[in-house]
């Protein structure tokens, strides 16, 4: 009996451990922090942060390698901020905006998506102005980015999925410690058309390992 007891308390104990991390998911979720980086600021998305992200959302180049098509017009941003705001606020959303220090202007998003806190894991999304590219910025803010998520998310493995053709985003994810599991066969429908992804992750005792 005494083991049917122990077994019974461990079992409450992890049914409270879980109780507190759904907490936790709505703490981040309704109040996502602000992340600072050398050259970088990350915080929340705001409508006047329209025009700018207008400027690179536009551009087919930057929209090549995802889901979303091209923007075509400044409603189109704006609807997609106020979406992203209504996600905030039901506290459904990680997205930071990347913002240059000392100059207020985005020129990018970061995102956890598809959080399954009981499993601990996530995955890395990133959008920037090809203005930037070449430059590192990716690298540094998803480098606080993954501090945060193994430190406060209790994430123990961040995944990345990225098209085959996508050299330049794979260069990025390697450039932070992940490693390729492999690809996923027609695992997604990107502008019409099943594609193949690499899929790259890695892990809190590897990201641990690099610091």
């Amino acid at each position: 009996m005494e083991g049917i007891f122990l077994l019974f308390m461990e079992f409450i104990s992890k049914g409270m451990e879980e109780e507190e991390k759904v907490a936790n998911i709505k703490e981040i979720g309704s109040h996502l922090p602000v992340l600072e980086t050398e050259r970088l600021m990350l915080r929340k998305l705001t409508l006047a942060d329209a025009e700018d992200m207008f400027e690179y959302a536009s551009e087919p180049i930057v929209s090549r390698y995802v889901p979303w098509e091209a923007h075509k017009s400044a409603e189109d941003t704006k609807g997609v901020i106020s979406s992203i705001i209504a996600a905030y606020e039901q506290k459904k959303k990680l997205t930071w905006g990347i913002e240059l220090k000392g100059k207020n202007k985005l020129v990018g998003t970061i995102d956890f998506i598809n959080w399954m806190p009981k499993r601990h894991k996530a995955e890395l999304a990133y959008t920037l102005s090809h203005n930037y590219w070449g430059k590192g910025i990716t690298v540094e803010v998803a480098g606080a980015v993954l501090a945060f998520g193994f430190g406060e998310m209790g994430l123990n493995k961040v995944e990345a999925p990225i098209m085959l053709d996508n050299l330049q985003s794979q260069r990025v994810v390697e450039k932070l410690g992940m490693k390729r599991e492999g690809i996923a066969r027609q695992h997604m429908i990107i502008k019409g058309q099943f594609v193949d992804l690499a899929m790259y992750s890695i892990l809190k005792s590897e990201y641990a390992e690099d610091k």
